[in-house]
């Protein structure tokens, strides 16, 4: 399902600051999940590509994304190598996001014009990335490469960056002013806006509650 209309993936990302990141291998389970969250304000997700037939759920979701979620950029994560790249890109994605900084698929997403989100540990891999493309670079683990401070100290050098950080985030008011008063343009989010007992019971309001709460503490 390639996608032709293109929305302002990093408008939406730099607007409301939250980027949750889940995977599922059930497809009608992920479409609540993305709902809830759409409900809670959330404007960007993730969907990680880390189970076997993630592409499979992907396509769905997707679908489900553009009917009943028309405001919402969905990417896809994990993406480790071009042919993947290439893959979700057919799919529709909106952006992709890896771990780390593979060149490869930073030439792809240039090609079609889609957001690369690489993983970075350092100013040095910031700059890589910045030179292949990447406006918006994400720093993970974050909580390991320094927290807020890292965040801090590398836009004094390069105060043109825009740092997504995914690791170390929770769902909590002191966390996350921490992190925005940074000056990170976004945070990723993962289990912890989804406890497991939340989903099992199927408590999505209480999901759409909490993402509606988080953008509050870090966009207030």
């Amino acid at each position: 399902m390639a996608k032709f209309n293109k929305i302002d993936t990093i408008g939406i990302i730099r607007s409301t600051g939250i980027v949750p990141v889940f995977y599922h291998s059930d497809a009608e389970l992920a479409k609540k999940v993305v709902r809830a969250c759409y409900d809670g304000g959330i404007r960007a997700f993730e969907f990680t590509n880390r189970g076997d037939g993630a592409q499979s759920v992907f396509k769905e979701l997707i679908a489900f994304v553009r009917a009943e979620c028309p405001e919402m950029a969905l990417g896809a994560g994990t993406i480790l190598d071009a042919g993947t790249a290439s893959l979700y890109i057919q799919l529709g994605a909106d952006f992709l996001v890896s771990p780390c900084t593979v060149d490869e698929v930073a030439r792809i997403c240039n090609r079609r014009g889609i957001p690369y989100s690489p993983g970075c540990g350092s100013v040095t891999e910031i700059v890589h990335a910045q030179e292949l493309g990447c406006d918006l670079v994400k720093v993970f683990p974050a909580g390991d490469v320094g927290g807020p401070s890292f965040v801090k100290n590398v836009l004094g050098p390069l105060p043109w960056s825009m740092i997504m950080c995914t690791g170390a985030v929770e769902p909590t008011e002191e966390n996350l002013r921490a992190w925005a008063a940074s000056g990170v343009t976004a945070v990723g989010m993962g289990s912890k806006l989804f406890p497991k007992q939340v989903v099992a019971s199927g408590d999505w309001a209480a999901i759409s509650g909490l993402c509606a709460k988080c953008l509050g503490w870090f966009n207030g």
